[in-house]
């Protein structure tokens, strides 16, 4: 299967990586020259508890060479999505499929508005990764991956196929119907692990080693679900609080991806996760105190990059 990969993150690298070595024919593509050009010539470098290997997909930043793509995962930040796809739309036939893994909320409504939304795909993955540096990632944690169609009626046997082929990949997969239910079981995750992190400068696991913590994860969790349940959305887990915890646990080595923003005084996704919990709670008439605070805080880190003590 042809697959594109759009974002060289630690997403975007991991997947590409488990993908190439599965003998997927996968392109990487990086807007950027020199880093696409230092990928290239390194290859992707992938950490983890056993060692490190390379591996090397083919890398471009020439949105003409996706032509031909079977499938295109969508893994730059959310609010870069509008601008990310829209230079690919001439290049993509009418059977290539969009699969959106980014964190937040309105990737898909975006990328069927501008694609058409029987093309879409939601995904969400429990795999960690951390940057290192250009095309240099730690795999910090495993955990299922989950994706379904926006229109999944006649895609069945499309979808089938790819969830075994990132299971062969090493990847574990599976197919839902309700996409919105995907979003929105992995927003609520971020909503617990992300702001905390880069609030508090912790690893994902040791989020969970003090109870202060690990009871603001589960207040913010338990408002977004509320959220989540005021439009009718069936979560993916029985127990999003048990959840969260489990994989703040299982990718315990991770840097989250807010904190790496955070690090590298990047504009994070904090409103389009816990703040858009915060939005729609306002619409909603459901009140979201800690999702409010914890947005207002991430967003003074951002305002305040560089003038710090």
């Amino acid at each position: 299967m042809r697959i594109v990969v759009l974002g060289p993150g630690a997403l975007g690298c991991l997947l590409a990586a488990f993908l190439a070595e599965a003998g997927e024919e996968v392109l990487l593509m990086d807007h950027r020259p020199e880093r696409a050009k230092i990928i290239a010539s390194q290859g992707l470098m992938v950490e983890d508890r056993s060692g490190q290997r390379v591996v090397r997909p083919l890398v471009s930043r020439f949105p003409k060479e996706a032509a031909g793509a079977d499938l295109v995962l969508v893994c730059v930040k959310a609010y870069h999505t509008a601008e990310a796809i829209t230079p690919y739309l001439p290049h993509l036939g009418p059977r290539t499929r969009i699969m959106t893994f980014q964190n937040g909320v309105g990737n898909v409504e975006i990328l069927s508005e501008l694609c058409g939304a029987e093309r879409v795909w939601g995904g969400i993955t429990a795999q960690g990764a951390t940057v290192l540096g250009p095309g240099h990632i730690r795999h910090g944690g495993r955990g299922d991956t989950l994706f379904g169609a926006v229109l999944p009626e006649g895609q069945e046997e499309r979808l089938a196929a790819v969830a075994e082929l990132f299971t062969k990949a090493g990847l574990p997969a599976t197919v839902k119907d309700e996409v919105q239910s995907i979003i929105w079981s992995k927003l609520i995750i971020n909503v617990g692990i992300n702001p905390l992190t880069a609030l508090t400068r912790l690893r994902n696991g040791q989020l969970l080693d003090l109870p202060d913590t690990g009871e603001i994860m589960d207040r913010a969790v338990a408002e977004a679900v509320s959220v989540a349940e005021a439009q009718g959305i069936r979560l993916v887990y029985p127990d999003p609080i048990a959840r969260t915890r489990e994989v703040a646990r299982a990718t315990a080595e991770n840097i989250a991806s807010m904190l790496q923003d955070v690090r590298a005084q990047r504009q994070t996704e904090i409103d389009q996760i816990n703040g858009a919990v915060s939005c729609l709670g306002r619409k909603l008439g459901i009140p979201t105190p800690v999702n409010d605070t914890l947005t207002g805080l991430v967003r003074t880190i951002q305002a305040a990059y560089g003038s710090t003590v």
